[in-house]
């Protein structure tokens, strides 16, 4: 009785959280904690303090990034790739934001490039719904493929503190190939959804009136032709090469330092502690050879969404930890055989347990200690990446919402039912395939 007790409490404290947001979500974990510690008498667990000092490593090199204007540099390539190739924008868009995503660590770029996707598309006769929806689920995808993002931070430092030591290359071996092909099976789905502008009552009724044409039809802003400075290009050399060098480091471990365990026993250092290095290494070279303002750091948007999702990390994997740690005697008993015969199971916990949590990182956090503490072979867990996005399931993410405004013609909307919105199929697409795809990547080189 006493655990479904804890279990509601844990239940009711996310979902009082998400209503407040991330930095809510964290200080209502707080209730939940006083609630095990003072009234349960449970054990407080402990915060995943090596997870969070990579995150806001993380998170603070791409702040440095942002205000340096190598993220700019990033984007204007991207809006020519895309203005270059406009009838398939459909694929190529989603595509694009997914890479960005992996190579900046936060889907949060792409509300700059939201204006291009669709001036290109309206401009093509091209429902903006199909490549605008698609585009958005894409952005978050990439995610999980990113070894600067929150999520495979926090996948990588859970693992090693159950002893699994897979290096970051090795997540993304399984992340990237599974979320790649998860995008293009919903781009292709995306190809022809929804009927063709010219056939659209709706949309032509909007256009008969002149000035809602022109709003509709109107130019967006662009990034081409503009002249940006060489600090700019600095900034993104610099941020790249800190990537490259954090993947050659998590892949041949010879190259890491070794110093003596409490055994005695030469072991090479953390890759979460090298991620932590790099990050700052390249965010100070970044301050000195580009002009940045340090003081402007915190201010930027991928800065200010970093901290939200860490301290949502710190609060939610808090409080978790305390539930299930005092209740693993138990749920070994009871959920270790399902785990075990229906490993699949976990993908949809770790789904839905993202939706309540608006956050991957934070997911991760909750439910895979859970796994792993319960047995479950980690080659299973990994397989299941993907499923850690799961926040498109009812249409309330920033960047979907964000999406839905972006599109002048209304084509991307929330559906009469909440349900069938814009984003539904698309993600549940490219989130099934993807876990498809990994799975079979995660038992093939694991």
């Amino acid at each position: 009785m006493e655990m479904v007790l804890g279990f509601i409490v844990l239940l009711c404290c996310l979902i009082l959280g998400i209503r407040h947001g991330g930095i809510g979500l964290a200080v209502i974990s707080g209730i939940g904690l006083m609630i095990y510690t003072f009234v349960f008498h449970y054990q407080p667990g402990t915060p995943p303090i090596g997870v969070m000092l990579t995150i806001l490593a993380v998170i603070t090199c791409a702040g440095f990034l942002q205000t340096s204007g190598g993220l700019t540099v990033m984007l204007k390539y991207a809006e020519r790739f895309l203005r270059n190739n406009p009838k398939h924008i459909t694929i190529l868009a989603p595509v694009t934001t997914w890479f960005l995503t992996i190579l900046c660590g936060t889907g949060h770029v792409v509300y700059t490039l939201f204006p291009i996707i669709y001036d290109i598309a309206i401009k093509q006769n091209i429902r903006p719904e199909r490549p605008m929806a698609v585009s958005s689920v894409a952005s978050q995808m990439g995610i999980s493929a990113s070894p600067v993002s929150v999520a495979v931070v926090t996948i990588v430092g859970f693992m090693a503190a159950a002893g699994q030591n897979y290096s970051i290359l090795q997540v993304l071996a399984v992340s990237v190939p599974g979320t790649l092909f998860g995008v293009l099976c919903a781009a292709f789905y995306s190809y022809r959804r929804g009927v063709e502008l010219e056939k659209d009552e709706l949309f032509q009724k909007v256009i008969q009136d002149p000035e809602q044409r022109e709003y509709v039809y109107g130019d967006s802003e662009t990034l081409q032709g503009k002249e940006l400075p060489a600090s700019y290009y600095r900034a993104t050399i610099i941020f790249l090469v800190g990537i490259f060098c954090i993947a050659i480091l998590g892949n041949f471990s010879d190259l890491l330092p070794h110093f003596a365990d409490k055994a005695g026993k030469m072991k090479a250092i953390s890759m979460t502690t090298v991620i932590q290095m790099v990050m700052l290494f390249v965010s100070a070279l970044m301050l000195f050879f580009c002009h940045t303002k340090a003081r402007e750091v915190g201010n930027s948007q991928v800065f200010r969404a970093g901290v939200v999702a860490l301290v949502s990390v710190y609060g939610v994997a808090w409080m978790a930890d305390t539930y299930f740690a005092n209740h693993i005697a138990v749920l070994k008993t009871f959920l270790s055989a399902v785990v075990t015969e229906h490993p699949w199971t976990y993908a949809v916990v770790l789904f839905f347990t993202s939706k309540l949590v608006n956050s991957q990182g934070a997911a991760i956090a909750i439910v895979m200690p859970m796994a792993l503490g319960l047995g479950m072979d980690p080659v299973m867990v990994m397989s299941f990446i993907p499923a850690c996005y799961g926040y498109f399931f009812l249409p309330t993410y920033p960047s979907d919402l964000a999406c839905i405004g972006f599109d002048r013609s209304g084509t991307t909307r929330i559906g009469k039912y909440v349900l069938n919105h814009s984003f539904m199929l698309p993600g549940l697409i490219g989130v099934f395939t993807a876990c498809c795809m990994s799975f079979i990547v995660a038992h093939a080189i694991l």
